[in-house]
């Protein structure tokens, strides 16, 4: 086995992050190019084979190291007013052809401590002529169809028979690459994810699984990046506002919790609708909870939100009050959320419920907790956006097969819109997506915290605390229609038993829906 080269590489949790509006120009900076290298201090996470679809980048096996788990919860947010610099990748063709074969080399390359020590305890058992009748196993593989050995190395790595997991492992080296076709980048990180689970159980590579962060304004650039290329959040902010702004377009007094306020900018639009009302806007307070880890993005406190919100009602003329709970929402009590009486009530759920460990994870349940008592509250509308798929219970290979189909999809999306060379497509993907793909691959337990369920199971979860559909607006349809006019036509919109779906192709991405 060859001498390790590490490599490091930050991620960031897409889901989190809120749209900048144009109406909040005045306070939000602007997109920049990044034009920083992929050296110096740029995030790198120690690997055995390659690099980390999310949130900064940190361990991702459940021994050693913690910080994984402390981080990925944290959602990226905007940090106002800071210049944009230090991206992994140069301005200069020439240097950036170089920068990426760098950037695959460390990232494909062996890691010495997982490998030695998985060579030590195979060399005294494995001949020469064995590794060459493992080798010919590729060839069983139509034109070396990378998906299919990547499925095949997650079923020798789910049936514990390491000896072939180790060969494809070899062989999908030479296979992945972050600048190639959608499977291939990918495969570079769904190969990540496999030897780390295959590291968290024979070796101490999570010694050395440590990333540090990236600067905020990197990470927010990336995370800007990935909201203009693709309209899945926009899809579901802008679903979750409609229901909320049909809800209470006859109150005076409106309080809205949003359980991931991150930036808090997908309210912006939401105050302007409201100043716009005939006869005049009603008085508004939200309730904006977060988890504190996330204030490095923000550059600040929950009350930084607050103030620049608070500003822009006032430019409007909305009577505006903002309310802070800095915590995580698993840990979210009714004495946290300053309930008033007189005030109606929305409570958003974008992004983020999957989050809440359920009964597979945590005897106290917070997922279905939660939604108890916030219909304790009697609310007139909760809004719940999530990812369509099923990732939570499921086992590792069923789901390590729907991830791989998932975020195929999402992939092949963004090639749509960045070329595979793009520099911002690259740091698009290593920063927003592939820590949950790790993530999700990798961990177990109370460590998994990338725990999808498809909207059937939302469904039946409301119902049990309670909860009735709300119909969806016709008019934020159309709305959201005329969106996807602008992206490619293989978006689609389905609306299907009281909720809206946003897919790919044939495959559903994103579900929205509301309750009361």
């Amino acid at each position: 086995m060859q001498a390790s080269r590490r490599r490091r590489s930050a991620m960031s949790n897409t889901l989190y992050y809120q749209p900048v509006q144009k109406a909040e120009a005045y306070y939000l900076p602007q997109f920049q190019t990044l034009d920083s290298h992929l050296s110096g201090n740029h995030s790198i996470y120690h690997s055995p084979s390659t690099t980390s679809f999310s949130s900064n980048g940190s361990s991702i096996c459940h021994q050693e190291s913690q910080t994984y788990l402390s981080d990925v919860r944290q959602s990226p947010e905007t940090n106002y007013g800071s210049p944009i610099s230090g991206s992994c990748i140069t301005d200069d063709v020439n240097d950036f052809m170089h920068k990426l074969k760098e950037l695959e080399t460390v990232m494909l390359g062996p890691d010495s401590d997982f490998l030695e020590c998985y060579d030590n305890s195979l060399s005294s058992s494995i001949a020469s002529q064995e590794i060459d009748s493992w080798r010919q196993m590729m060839e069983a593989f139509p034109r070396r169809d990378l998906k299919q050995v990547l499925i095949a190395c997650a079923k020798a790595v789910s049936d514990g028979e390491l000896l072939t997991a180790q060969v494809l492992i070899s062989e999908l080296r030479q296979m992945v690459s972050v600048s190639g076709e959608p499977i291939q980048r990918l495969g570079a990180y769904v190969l990540e994810g496999l030897v780390a689970r295959l590291a968290k159980s024979g070796s101490s590579i999570c010694k050395s699984l440590r990333c540090k962060e990236p600067a905020s304004f990197e990470l927010l650039s990336y995370m800007h990046v990935l909201y203009e290329i693709c309209p899945y959040f926009k899809f579901g902010y802008m679903s979750a506002n409609g229901a909320i702004a049909e809800a209470m377009k006859y109150e005076n007094r409106v309080h809205i919790i949003d359980f991931q306020i991150a930036q808090g900018s997908q309210w912006v639009p939401m105050i302007q609708a409201f100043a716009a009302r005939p006869g005049g806007s009603p008085h508004i307070r939200i309730t904006g909870i977060d988890d504190s880890t996330s204030a490095y993005a923000r550059g600040g406190g929950l009350n930084i939100v607050g103030q620049r919100l608070s500003k822009l009602a006032k430019s409007f003329k909305v009577p505006f009050e903002f309310h802070a709970a800095a915590m995580s929402g698993s840990d979210v009590q009714l004495e946290n959320l300053g309930i008033q009486h007189g005030e109606a009530l929305a409570v958003n759920f974008a992004f983020t419920l999957h989050h809440m460990p359920d009964e597979s994870v945590s005897t106290e349940n917070h997922r279905d907790r939660l939604l108890r008592m916030v219909k304790s509250l009697n609310p007139k509308v909760v809004t719940l956006v999530e990812q369509e798929s099923n990732t939570n219970t499921a086992a590792f290979f069923p789901r390590f097969l729907e991830t791989l189909d998932y975020y195929t999809a999402m992939f092949e999306s963004i090639d749509m819109t960045l070329p595979r060379g793009h520099k911002e497509r690259i740091n698009v993907e290593q920063h927003c997506l592939a820590r949950d793909v790790v993530n999700i691959i990798a961990c177990e337990g109370i460590e998994r915290v990338e725990r999808h369920e498809l909207l059937g199971k939302w469904k039946s979860r409301f119902r049990m605390a309670g909860f009735s559909p709300y119909p969806l607006s016709s008019l934020v349809n159309a709305t959201i229609k005329t969106l996807l006019d602008s992206y490619s036509d293989k978006y689609r919109l389905e609306e299907r038993d009281g909720a809206l779906y946003l897919g790919w192709m044939n495959r559903d991405l994103v579900a929205s829906c509301a309750w009361k």
